[in-house]
C-alpha cells in the first residue's frame, strides 16, 4: 500500500509544530528489556531452524512429500543427519571408463533417469558435523506411465550387472576407482554395493525400487557396514511413494 503523503505544513486543523516530551527513564528501561526479550526469542528460533525461509509448505502427493525427513532417516540409521543439498533434476551423466559403466558410476544421473520424467527430486543428508563422513541420499523420479519408469529401471539394473569395476570422473574432474557387486536383483527391486578402491573402507550401500510410475533410490555411504540401514530407509521411503 503506498504511503500516505504528509499534510502540508500549514494545513488547517494540525499544529504547526509539536515537541514531544522526553519519556521517563523507567519507560526507556522497560522498552529496552522488551527489545532484548524479542531478540533473544528470535535467536532461539533461529537456532531451532537456521533457515526458516526454507521451511516451505509441502503438498501431499508430490515428490517433495515422498522424501523422508532428516529425523526419520536419523532414527532408521542410528546416527543424526542434517539436511544438505537438493536438486530438482537428474545431474548430468558422469564419465566412466569403460563407458558401458555410466549407469553404475552415476545411478541417479540422466544416464538412468533420462529426460522423460515429469517430476524429480534428490536430497542428500549428511552427518551432523557436516564433514561428509556419513551421507544418505534419496532420489525419486516420476514418469508419465509405468513403461517409461520400467525403461529407466532396466537401464539401471543392466548397467550395474554389466560393470564389476569402473573409473569414475566427477564433475570437478576428480577420478576414483569403484568396485560394484549386486546383493539382490528382481523385477522391481535391486540392492548393490559400491566400494571405493583404496578408499579406507568407504562404501555406498544402494537400493532402488520400481513402484508404478516411480523409480526411487537410496544410497548410504560410510566407512562401516550400512547395508541394513540402507534397506530400512529404502523400505520406509518406498512405502510413502504413491507411484
Amino acid at each position: 500500500m503506498p504511503t500516505q503523503p504528509p499534510d502540508p505544513p500549514d494545513s488547517p486543523g494540525r499544529p504547526r509544530k509539536w515537541t514531544p516530551r522526553r519519556p521517563p527513564a523507567l519507560v526507556l528501561a522497560l522498552v529496552l528489556v522488551l527489545c532484548l526479550g524479542l531478540a533473544g526469542g528470535a535467536w532461539w528460533l533461529w537456532l531451532r531452524d537456521p533457515h526458516p525461509a526454507k521451511s516451505l509448505h509441502v503438498a501431499a502427493g508430490t515428490v517433495q512429500a515422498d522424501l523422508l525427513s532428516p529425523d526419520d532417516v536419523s532414527g532408521l540409521a542410528g546416527t543424526t543427519v542434517v539436511a544438505g543439498p537438493r536438486t530438482g533434476e537428474p545431474p548430468a551423466e558422469l564419465t566412466a571408463e569403460p563407458s558401458s559403466c555410466a549407469a553404475a558410476v552415476g545411478p541417479a544421473t540422466r544416464t538412468v533417469y533420462g529426460n522423460d520424467w515429469t517430476a524429480f527430486l534428490a536430497a542428500t543428508y549428511e552427518d551432523a558435523a557436516g564433514v561428509g563422513d556419513y551421507t544418505v541420499t534419496q532420489a525419486v523420479g516420476l514418469y508419465p506411465d509405468t513403461a517409461k519408469a520400467g525403461t529407466a529401471y532396466r537401464a539401471l539394473t543392466d548397467g550395474i550387472e554389466g560393470c564389476p569395476t569402473a573409473v569414475r570422473t566427477d564433475q570437478d574432474g576428480t577420478t576414483s576407482t569403484w568396485n560394484y557387486s549386486s546383493d539382490t536383483t528382481g523385477p522391481d527391486a535391486i540392492a548393490w554395493t559400491s566400494r571405493q578402491y583404496a578408499g579406507d573402507g568407504w562404501s555406498c550401500y544402494r537400493q532402488a525400487r520400481l513402484k508404478g510410475r516411480a523409480l526411487l533410490q537410496v544410497a548410504l555411504c560410510q566407512a562401516g557396514d550400512g547395508k541394513a540401514a540402507a534397506a530400512a530407509i529404502a523400505d520406509r521411503f518406498a512405502a510413502g511413494v504413491k507411484g
